[in-house]
C-alpha cells in the first residue's frame, strides 16, 4: 500500500460519517462578513492580494493582526474582530492561524470556517504529536531563533515558505514577517470549531511547511469541503483567485 492510500485510510476512519454528514448537510449562510488570521513567518499584509479580491464584491474584510505569543490572546485578538461584525461572518486561517480559528470559530457570529493550507486540531489534541505521524517538512530546520523568538530565515523563506511567488514579491514578505515566541507551538485548543460549523480547507500540494498529507488527513477529518491547489503554503499569495473563490463559496457568494 503506498502511503497516499495509507493516510486517506487513516483519515476515513479518523471522520466519522456523523461529522461529515454534518459538513455536508449544513450549508453555510449567506455572508457579507469576512475576518481573516495570519500564521506564522507572516502577517496581515500577506493577505493583501484575497482582500483586494474580496471588497469588490461587496465584501466587509478585516484583518487581525495576531500577536504570536500566545494561543490565547491570538483568540482573543480575532474575537474582538468578530464581535465587531453585523451578522454572519466566514472566519478564515492561513498556516498556524488554524489553530486559532478551531478555537475562536465557536463565536456565535461565524457562519463557517476556511481554513488554507492550515493547522486544524481537535480539542485537546497536541498538534505536534499529530504532525510526527507525517515526515516534517523542511521549512522546520529554518527556524532562526534569537532567545525566546523565532523566524524563518531568508533562504528558508523563499524556498519553503513562498517557494512559488516572485522573489522580488517573497523578499517583501520576508522583510515584514513577524517573530514568534516558542511557547505559542506548544498551546493546545480546547474547542474545535469545526464539528459545529460548516468548514472548507485548501490543500497546499507543494507545501514545505506543513506536510500535504496532513493538510489532507486534518481536511477528511472534518468532513471539509476540500480543494487541492498545486502551490507553496503562500497559496493566498500565488494564487489568490483560487483561495477568494473559496472564501466566496463559503459566504454562499457564488
Amino acid at each position: 500500500m503506498d502511503r497516499r492510500a495509507f493516510v486517506s485510510r487513516i483519515a476515513a476512519g479518523a471522520a466519522s460519517p456523523l461529522l461529515q454528514y454534518a459538513a455536508e448537510a449544513q450549508p453555510a449562510p449567506k455572508a457579507r462578513n469576512v475576518v481573516i488570521v495570519h500564521g506564522l513567518f507572516a502577517d496581515g499584509s500577506c493577505w493583501a492580494e484575497v482582500i483586494a479580491r474580496l471588497q469588490p464584491k461587496g465584501i466587509q474584510v478585516m484583518a487581525v493582526q495576531n500577536p504570536l505569543t500566545t494561543l490565547q490572546a491570538g483568540v482573543e485578538a480575532t474575537q474582538r474582530a468578530l464581535a465587531l461584525q453585523q451578522g454572519p461572518t466566514v472566519l478564515v486561517a492561513h498556516s498556524f492561524a488554524g489553530m486559532i480559528v478551531t478555537e475562536a470559530g465557536i463565536h456565535p457570529n461565524v457562519s463557517a470556517v476556511v481554513y488554507v493550507a492550515a493547522r486544524a486540531p481537535d480539542a485537546g489534541e497536541d498538534y505536534t504529536e499529530l504532525a510526527k505521524r507525517f515526515p516534517t517538512p523542511p521549512a522546520s530546520a529554518g527556524i532562526v531563533w534569537s532567545g525566546d523568538w523565532g523566524r524563518l530565515s531568508e533562504e528558508a523563506f523563499l524556498r519553503d515558505f513562498a517557494g512559488d511567488v516572485p522573489a522580488d514579491k517573497a523578499r517583501v514578505l520576508y522583510a515584514v514577517q513577524a517573530p514568534f515566541k516558542r511557547k505559542l507551538l506548544a498551546d493546545k485548543t480546547t474547542h474545535a470549531a469545526w464539528r459545529s460549523k460548516p468548514s472548507w480547507y485548501a490543500v497546499s500540494t507543494e507545501d514545505r511547511t506543513i506536510n500535504p498529507d496532513l493538510e489532507r488527513f486534518m481536511a477528511k477529518r472534518m468532513g471539509a469541503k476540500t480543494i487541492e491547489v498545486k502551490a507553496s503554503l503562500a497559496s493566498l499569495i500565488s494564487q489568490p483567485d483560487t483561495i477568494t473563490n473559496l472564501i466566496l463559496e463559503a459566504a454562499g457568494q457564488t
